[in-house]
């Protein structure tokens, strides 16, 4: 399990694309379960949790793009 001292999104969703599945944690934020290379929304999610989730699978996503299509 890794911990995340500071909530530092990029660096979350390089280490989640590159490890594909696993848990970490990130402080202030909560503990987090990773598979297939995205994060996995909790089955109770609260809303910081939702939003923490939704926006590490979006920079996923992003990093997976074509450096053209992305602009």
């Amino acid at each position: 399990m890794r911990i995340f001292k500071q909530y530092q999104p990029l660096l979350i969703a390089k280490y989640v694309k590159t490890f594909f599945s696993g848990r970490l944690y990130i402080r202030g934020r909560g503990a987090f379960w990773y598979a297939k290379g995205m994060l996995v929304m909790p089955a109770h999610a609260d809303e910081r949790h939702r939003t923490t989730v939704q926006e590490i699978n979006r920079l996923i996503d992003r990093l997976h793009m074509p450096a053209d299509a992305a602009s």
